[in-house]
């Protein structure tokens, strides 16, 4: 039996989604209390690799049961994960998917958010949770980035956009929407596609600010898309701002 749980996440005391031998992931956190739960180790499969320090609203993973695996009603798995799980993740939900369904490869699109706090002084309630930009924006910023961030919108080689010395070839994407808010202090940066590529959110995120600081425009975002030149983009945000925020199959 295949089930899908959606997860929610903070990721800042993880080393990332993935499991590793001496350190502690959500993978491997997740195992070690699933294998507690149904009585049996089981293999977990993500949607994506979160890097260290990356959250998650909604992520989504599958468990494989056997048939001797302890059989707990889907709508209480949930709460049944509570007492085997750490303060800073929990499942949200569970679903019985069919045995060919994949986490990852089955994704119509996914949705991430990247949260800028701008303010001289960082806010400790916000540590871990936002990149704490203290250099100063137009007054317009949100405005100016959103506008430059129509230009990402649709089919493009985001080379640009991909961290240097990744191995991925295909460097297309299809960006379904990316749009720019500002709320008191904090911006946020909302986009999805199709698929993302090695720290693509987070150069976008580099990028978007320079807009905000009236050093970017609509037609320079544009320029940098078609350089397919990861130098012709701006900084890698820190991962403390990027949330993935929805997974759709």
């Amino acid at each position: 039996m295949k089930i899908l749980l959606r997860l929610k996440y903070l990721g800042t005391d993880f080393c990332g989604w993935q499991y590793q031998p001496n350190a502690r992931t959500v993978q491997g956190t997740l195992t070690e209390a699933a294998e507690k739960l149904f009585g049996e180790h089981s293999d977990i499969t993500g949607c994506s690799r979160t890097d260290s320090g990356v959250h998650a609203n909604d992520f989504a993973a599958t468990v494989e049961l056997s048939k001797t695996a302890n059989r707990i009603p889907l709508e209480r798995i949930p709460t049944a994960f509570a007492p085997f799980l750490p303060n800073d993740i929990s499942v949200s939900s569970a679903e019985a998917v069919s045995d060919g369904f994949h986490p990852r490869y089955d994704v119509k699109y996914k949705e991430y958010i990247y949260k800028i706090h701008v303010a001289p002084i960082r806010d400790p309630f916000l540590f871990g949770r936002v990149w704490h930009y203290d250099r100063r924006l137009l007054p317009d910023a949100a405005e100016r980035m959103n506008e430059c961030a129509t230009a990402l919108i649709g089919a493009h080689d985001f080379a640009s956009f991909m961290a240097a010395g990744s191995k991925i070839e295909d460097t297309v994407r299809t960006v379904k929407y990316c749009t720019v808010e500002q709320n008191d202090d904090i911006i946020t940066v909302k986009i999805a596609a199709n698929g993302f590529l090695y720290n693509m959110v987070r150069i976008i995120a580099g990028t978007l600010v320079l807009a905000g600081a009236g050093k970017l425009d609509k037609g320079g975002m544009e320029k940098i898309i078609a350089s397919k030149n990861r130098a012709a983009a701006g900084l890698t945000a820190p991962p403390d701002g990027l949330y993935l925020n929805k997974v759709i199959y």
